[in-house]
């Protein structure tokens, strides 16, 4: 008896001493190559690009591969378009019937983009560079922000690659919705700026309003209340130049705003500048359209800036699409701002602003 459990014993033991190992050095999941690229609400990645006129931007989108131990070899990661994952989102998101709202896919013209990223042995990312000319071929073609804009990417996958693609759908592809910047576009407050109705005594407004980019200088909003999310907005851009120029004599604070659009005229919306000041005070007192802007640092944050932006201006248009042949007038007075914030430790530009 004493011998069957000595050798039962040892048999244990032996068990035991076999199944120990150093199971952290042994890789506990797949190494999978994904995109760094987080998606918001709509299931696009917002990708803020620095307008620069006649120049090249360079977007670095991160390129990981997941695993719990070091990559221990070189590898050559493959990227190319997806234009189906494209048609997918914007039939889901917006049906046939509306087809003036989907997402365009970037044009190749604003971009360029290797077609494989090297990741070295010892490294767990690299990054993709992206090249956007914005304002076209030989700037002749500026992007046109009345659209929305998705470059999509997928990581591509085959057996004689030295990797596998992540087979998640938002960790192997990436929808990059291109949003160029300046130091002017972005969402504005719009409590102070009054939308009159002609025959109206009330008047109503927006919370915000969404400045697009034009140039390097100027942003482009919608009139009224229109938004991206109207057919007919195209028809209503309202274009704002920043100019050096003082408003008045000694006015190194107030600088003049112009104000145009591109479908003015009978035959368009009849677009005007109004003059800013009370409707009894002769023109010759009113002012003309307006900005200013203040900086300052956080007295609690010292590396974050603050960049307050304030617009006064006034415009009438005339809405001819939404009722064809009683067109209706409209006249917008009155005050937009926004409060640009900046994190002056992130030494990227497009990652030092916080973004709304």
């Amino acid at each position: 008896m004493n011998n069957i459990c000595k050798l039962l014993i040892g048999m244990m033991a032996a068990v035991c001493c076999t199944s120990c190992n150093n199971e952290w050095e042994d890789e506990q999941f797949k190494q999978v190559a994904s995109f760094k690229a987080e998606i918001n609400n709509e299931g696009v990645t917002p990708t803020y690009v620095r307008y620069k006129p006649g120049g090249v931007v360079t977007y670095q989108l991160p390129i990981l591969l997941s695993g719990s131990t070091m990559n221990t070899q070189a590898r050559s990661i493959h990227v190319a378009l997806d234009t189906d994952t494209l048609k997918v989102l914007n039939h889901e998101r917006f049906g046939e019937s509306r087809r003036e709202l989907f997402y365009l896919e970037l044009g190749k013209q604003y971009y360029s983009i290797p077609e494989t990223v090297e990741m070295p042995a010892g490294e767990s990312e690299a990054l993709l560079p992206i090249d956007f000319t914005l304002g076209g071929q030989n700037n002749a073609n500026p992007l046109d922000m009345s659209d929305k804009y998705i470059l999509p990417l997928t990581i591509q996958d085959d057996p004689s690659y030295n990797y596998q693609a992540n087979d998640r759908l938002h960790y192997r592809k990436a929808l990059l919705n291109i949003i160029p910047f300046n130091d002017y576009s972005g969402s504005y407050d719009g409590s102070m700026l009054k939308i009159f109705l002609e025959g109206q005594k009330d008047n109503f407004m927006l919370a915000t309003h969404k400045a697009y980019v034009y140039d390097e200088k100027t942003i482009m909003f919608y009139m009224g209340v229109r938004d991206v999310n109207y057919l007919d907005r195209k028809n209503y851009k309202l274009y704002v130049e920043f100019t050096d120029e003082p408003l008045n004599e000694g006015s190194e604070l107030k600088k003049k705003l112009r104000l145009w659009t591109d479908n003015g005229g009978e035959s368009g919306n009849k677009f005007e500048v109004v003059l800013l000041g009370d409707d009894d005070l002769d023109d010759k007192f009113k002012e003309a359209p307006y900005y200013t802007v203040v900086e300052e640092n956080d007295p609690v944050k010292p590396y974050l800036k603050h960049i307050y932006i304030t617009l006064s201006m006034g415009y009438s248009f005339e809405d001819y699409t939404l009722s064809p042949g009683n067109p209706m007038k409209y006249t917008v007075k009155g005050t937009l701002s926004m409060q640009r914030d900046l994190n002056t430790l992130i030494p990227d530009e497009d990652q030092q602003i916080e973004w709304n």
